[in-house]
């Protein structure tokens, strides 16, 4: 397992690399270059600047995240392959600084939703990301759209770039007629594109799950549970269709067993790496984010690390989204603290079942 570190470059992340190099058994970075819109190229030079800096103090970066897939290749419109070509154009990129895993998502429009970036946890006075299905009411998206914004104390959050929402009506309105069936379909489509040249170059493309883990606004929504992410493994047979295990986002959903899941996968040498976070449960659709302790969630996180060690031990990890702790002020979900908390619990779990293994 090699413990890494969400970091969104010197301008944009209030975390440096020097703090995330103290954190211990830190091994790297899985990089964003937060700036990027949907559809652009990656230039060799920007990815150099990020991957160099990180390599200067001593954190290697083999996962790049959030190369985001234009709505257009989502939609299956016309002007897909020109969008498809400028993402092979940046997996060569990447590969060339040695980036190993690609992570994307398929999700409609939103990335990830909550209904509160910084909801307070009475038992101990942090704060935390929150959904609450309820929470949306009379919300449309364009609302939820504003909301978020203002809650973000100024950072910009991963799939909620100005560029890619500006023209949310009209891409809302395209969706009516897209099916589940439809969006796997022009999900293959893309993997068929990109996957040569992954093999090619030695990279994968690791799908990232739905966030929360179930449909939101009538979009079609194709990875949340066992099934969803059976099917788009196979739509493609290529290892390089791989996917990014995040236990929080399956984990929203209180029907998926993610020991269970992880372990599916694993076996068969599917997860390309894998977020790790705890989600505790208040309701039907309704949830925060916890601390990753087990028992402040609903999650069995030594279950998880344990599958994780038994079927996919070579994987990369990282700690997922952490609360606001000890007065910290950062981009929600990504401050140090709790993050780095997170990163000494996963391998202290990890300690534990590697050592129990060895004396069996």
């Amino acid at each position: 397992m090699k413990m890494t570190f969400r970091w969104f470059g010197p301008k944009s992340d209030t975390v440096s690399l020097s703090q995330i190099k103290q954190i211990p058994a830190m091994t790297g970075l899985m990089g964003f270059l937060d700036y990027k819109a949907a559809g652009e190229v990656w230039p060799l030079e920007e990815i150099g600047a990020y991957i160099n800096e990180a390599a200067a103090s001593g954190l290697e970066c083999e996962v790049i995240e959030s190369v985001n897939v234009h709505e257009d290749i989502k939609m299956g419109l016309d002007t897909r392959d020109g969008y498809i070509a400028n993402y092979i154009a940046t997996i060569r990129n990447l590969a060339k600084y040695g980036v190993k895993v690609i992570v994307y998502n398929f999700m409609p429009v939103f990335d990830w939703l909550r209904t509160d970036l910084a909801r307070e946890i009475p038992e101990d006075g942090s704060n935390s990301l929150y959904f609450d299905e309820k929470d949306l009411g009379a919300m449309g998206p364009i609302d939820i759209v504003k909301k978020t914004a203002e809650g973000s104390k100024g950072f910009s959050l991963p799939g909620w770039e100005p560029e890619r929402l500006k023209e949310l009506e009209s891409t809302l309105k395209r969706y009516e007629n897209i099916s589940a069936d439809k969006l796997r379909e022009n999900l293959k489509y893309f993997l068929d594109a990109v996957t040569p040249v992954c093999e090619e170059v030695g990279a994968v493309m690791a799908c990232h799950p739905d966030d929360p883990g179930w449909p939101i606004f009538n979009l079609p929504r194709i990875a949340h549970d066992l099934d969803g992410l059976k099917k788009i493994v196979g739509l493609n047979s290529s290892k390089a269709n791989s996917l990014c295990l995040c236990t929080g986002s399956l984990g929203s959903n209180t029907e998926n067993d993610i020991p269970a899941i992880i372990r599916h996968f694993g076996t068969q040498g599917r997860i390309a790496c894998m977020h790790i976070r705890n989600v505790k449960h208040l309701g039907y659709r309704h949830f925060r984010e916890s601390s990753h302790l087990s028992k402040d969630g609903d999650l069995d996180m030594y279950a998880i690390v344990k599958a994780v060690y038994d079927t996919c031990p070579d994987i990369y990890v990282r700690p997922d989204h952490g609360r606001m702790i000890w007065g910290e002020s950062a981009r929600p979900g990504y401050g140090l603290y709790d993050r780095a908390l997170g990163a000494c619990y996963l391998n202290g779990l990890w300690e534990a079942i590697e050592r129990g293994s060895c004396s069996q």
